[in-house]
């Protein structure tokens, strides 16, 4: 029998998102089964008296998330939702290789016409003028208040409204009081570590950031680099590792582009809870830049154990050279951050939080997000028609190019990465190999892959930098 879904036509909510969230709610509670197909979408918009389109946007969202299975030809199936038994402890795995060094620039390279790595941000879509507009404001209402210094948490006002934004776009409820701001990443990093301990072994994706991994080990802890497959990071090896802590881009994958589906996501949920100490470190680094469907929900959502420790930054959504990073705290956390971290300031400027408390508050946020999201994809399409309509569209395979603000570009043929990010540097291209991301001794890297990043390709930049690489690789 076909589910009847109470949709209402005058709420505020859209109505493929009150179809996306009840059944969705119906695969976690299991009243929809593992594998059940659902009805088709004529089918259902009939029964529902809702345009096609409707289920077909709820759909495919649900698709997008892991929550559905969408077959060609035979239409959207359950996916299982069942958690993983636990698996018996395994002996830890081989100590880590030391990290690559970062190698130096040819004293004679020739000058980067095109830069495609992925630190670039588009500068010039910075909101200059709002920015200014809203900073003299603060100057003028607060005056000296902004001499003074923030609590060590962060200014209360800008701890709220990344309160507000994160129930309205993240799906998550937290207060104020759980937020940490703070000078990016790193330094939130850093102050985790101190916090959870430097005795735990922390379980890190490989590949994945090489900086994080550096700032674990200065921090004096030890990790465990921990291997994906299609569903994201394994849980399996998770296990084996003996990590009391991991560290996911769970919406996004850096650099594979990976959305962990429902599923995978529950099973580390389930690991965490299995542990009496056992913590996931949420880096939602770029999740306003999805294209072709709403942002992927965070893994903090599902978290109901108070397990997940949720990070994010402003340097892709305006710029790195803010510094502007913040953190959400498990409540079970609160007490120990308070005691023994409580003491150290606040390493944002008063001025900057304040501003940005002010930009989030105004909607000036929103609008900027939804401006430069489609920038950026209006330059990721640009690129990918380039190279389909380039020489090497018959050799050159591209993936991750979903969300976020690069893709994987896979070239066949006798050249190998090294060779590709070598001519292409010659022709004044800048790229970066996929290998660099991961581990020394690292197996599973897919040959002859580059990185290709599009947010600094601004006017014709895209069909220009194509048509140098047809001839750097052709």
């Amino acid at each position: 029998m076909m589910r009847t879904y109470p949709l209402d036509a005058g709420a505020k909510t859209p109505l493929y998102e009150q179809l996306y969230r009840a059944i969705r709610q119906d695969i976690m509670s299991g009243a929809l089964a593992g594998g059940q197909r659902m009805p088709s979408k004529r089918r259902l918009a009939a029964h529902l008296e809702v345009s096609q389109s409707t289920i077909e946007t709820a759909y495919g969202q649900l698709a997008a998330e892991g929550y559905l299975l969408a077959k060609p030809r035979s239409g959207y199936f359950v996916q299982s939702m069942e958690r993983a038994a636990p698996a018996a402890p395994a002996a830890p795995d081989a100590p880590d290789a030391p990290a690559p060094a970062a190698a130096p620039d040819a004293p004679d390279a020739p000058a980067v016409a095109f830069d495609l790595r992925t630190n670039r941000v588009d500068t010039d879509g910075f909101p200059f003028a709002t920015w200014a507009k809203l900073l003299r404001g603060e100057l003028t209402c607060r005056a000296s208040q902004l001499l003074d210094a923030v609590p060590p948490q962060g200014a209360p006002e800008l701890r709220a409204q990344i309160c507000e934004y994160l129930a309205e776009f993240r799906g998550i409820r937290a207060r104020p009081e759980q937020v940490v701001v703070g000078a990016g990443s790193e330094y939130l990093l850093m102050l985790l570590i101190q916090l959870l301990g430097r005795e735990r072994v922390y379980a890190l994706e490989n590949p994945g950031y090489p900086q994080l991994r550096r700032v674990f080990c200065a921090g004096g802890a030890q990790v465990a680099p921990i291997g994906l497959d299609g569903s994201g990071l394994r849980v399996d090896a998770l296990r084996r590792s003996r990590a009391g802590a991991v560290y996911l881009t769970p919406s996004h994958h850096f650099p594979l582009g990976v959305v962990m589906p429902a599923a995978r996501r529950l099973e580390v949920l389930q690991w965490a809870a299995e542990g009496q100490d056992r913590y996931i470190l949420e880096d939602d680094y770029d999740s306003e830049f999805r294209y072709a469907s709403r942002p992927i929900p965070a893994m903090k959502q599902l978290d109901h154990a108070g397990r997940v420790i949720y990070l994010n930054t402003f340097a892709k959504s305006l710029a790195p050279s803010l510094r502007i990073g913040y953190m959400v705290l498990p409540e079970r956390l609160l007490p120990a951050y308070r005691e023994t971290l409580g003491f150290y300031a606040s390493t944002v400027p008063s001025f900057e939080q304040y501003t940005l408390a002010r930009f989030l508050q105004s909607g000036s946020f929103e609008r900027h997000v939804a401006r430069i999201r489609n920038r950026y994809k209006s330059r990721r399409d640009r690129l990918l028609a380039a190279l389909q309509r380039s020489t090497l569209a018959g050799r050159l395979h591209v993936t991750g190019a979903e969300a976020g603000l690069h893709l994987l570009a896979r070239l066949d043929g006798p050249l190998s990465e090294a060779q590709m990010v070598a001519r292409a540097a010659q022709c004044g291209v800048r790229v970066a190999g996929l290998s660099g991301y991961y581990l020394p001794g690292s197996e599973a890297c897919p040959p002859a892959t580059v990185l290709l990043g599009y947010a600094g390709l601004a006017g014709d930049a895209p069909e220009q930098a194509v048509a140098t690489l047809e001839t750097a690789w052709g």
